[in-house]
């Protein structure tokens, strides 16, 4: 039986809030690659030699480029490395373009007429929707990236790049996350929709790709911060749900905050801009649909990541871990040497850095932040 439909045990937990639903939209900047072992203790870091490529100053010249999802977190820093880069961007909103529904991709490419589509849209939640909707998690998702696929190859795009995710590999991955361990195993039964309808959206592009020579390009970032995150309690993963807790703990001077978990989890943050920065270079070099991991290399646990952030805020009180509460998939860091290979690329922004500018956006945003996407 194929690992696709392999089960194994499974639990998780996105530290943010309990009913969430949003339509997602997923946002450049270049210091020092770092790679650290373990859970934040006995780490070490190795600067990289790799002298990144970069895009033909010429290439974007005259191409128009389609970004689904291109008005939220991750889309509106695409849509800007995009228009630096010289192209003509599109970025519909899903009023103006409900991809679930048929035909609706094809009508939008056939008006545009872009040279690339960038599918980044998807529907996206807090665990609570995750437990309480998982049908619309699945069949959203997977309606959105096959009828964009197949009205790519209709309309006769040049390449298609399409955004996978993390939550799609298995809950028992050995760390670090290789590309060819996606289909070793079933994800985290609280994700397992989400992730096997982007599972499913990779098998189109392959079967494509083989039949009629449709390209593509596949990414599949790790967990992803920086500035114009969804701060929103029903919406908020863990770092920005900490960074509210933390703010407002210190403003209204409590003596503790309450923090999902052990703490003994650990992520792989990826900076939005370093994410954007990877998507444009796979849009121009990038052909196979062989995915790509985009990480920072550097697992970090979520004590580190709260105590990280409680110190940039200012918040000196303490930090109750609620064991009642669940961590999570225990570790996560991908693999991100093919993507180091194929594009010459490397997230570059130090984690700390990231944490202080979104912090700051915050601060200076927070009724934006705050507000719970349409």
């Amino acid at each position: 039986m194929p690992a696709l439909f392999q089960r194994i045990g499974h639990t998780h937990s996105l530290y943010s809030a309990y009913f969430a639903r949003t339509w997602l939209i997923i946002d450049v900047k270049p210091l020092q690659h770092k790679t650290t072992t373990a859970q934040g203790s006995g780490s070490y870091d190795v600067i990289s030699s790799m002298s990144e490529k970069t895009s033909s100053p010429t290439f974007w010249k005259n191409r128009t480029v389609l970004v689904t999802g291109g008005n939220g977190f991750l889309g509106r820093n695409v849509v800007a490395a995009f228009s630096s880069a010289g192209a003509t961007v599109i970025s519909p909103t899903h009023k103006q373009a409900d991809l679930t529904l048929p035909g609706v991709a094809l009508e939008l490419f056939k008006k545009h007429k872009p040279s690339h589509v960038v599918h980044l849209a998807a529907r996206v939640g807090g665990i609570g929707y995750n437990q309480v909707a998982p049908a619309p998690l699945y069949l959203d998702n997977l309606l959105m990236g096959t009828h964009t696929i197949e009205a790519a190859r209709i309309a006769g795009v040049e390449k298609t790049v399409l955004l996978g995710t993390v939550c799609s590999y298995p809950k028992f991955t050995p760390v670090p996350f290789r590309e060819e361990s996606i289909w070793d195993g079933y994800p985290e039964e609280t994700n397992a929709p989400y992730g096997i309808a982007k599972k499913a959206l990779l098998v189109h592009a392959q079967v494509n790709a083989k039949q009629y020579g449709q390209k593509f390009a596949f990414l599949i970032p790790t967990n992803l911060f920086g500035p114009g995150d969804k701060f929103h309690p029903e919406v908020s993963h863990v770092i920005p749900a900490l960074i509210k807790k933390c703010v407002e703990a210190k403003e209204q001077k409590l003596e503790k905050i309450d923090v999902w978990g052990t703490g003994s989890a650990s992520r792989d943050y990826l900076y939005v801009k370093d994410a954007a920065r990877a998507i444009l270079l796979a849009s121009e070099l990038h052909e196979s649909t062989e995915p790509l991991n985009l990480g920072n290399n550097r697992e970090i646990t979520i004590r580190e990541t709260a105590e990280t952030i409680a110190r940039i805020v200012g918040f000196a009180g303490e930090l109750v871990w609620d064991s009642s509460r669940p961590d999570g998939q225990p570790r996560r860091r991908v693999d991100a040497s093919r993507a180091e290979r194929e594009l010459g690329w490397h997230a570059s922004t130090d984690f700390e850095e990231g944490l202080h500018e979104t912090v700051k956006w915050f601060l200076a945003n927070r009724q934006e932040a705050l507000t719970l996407p349409a």
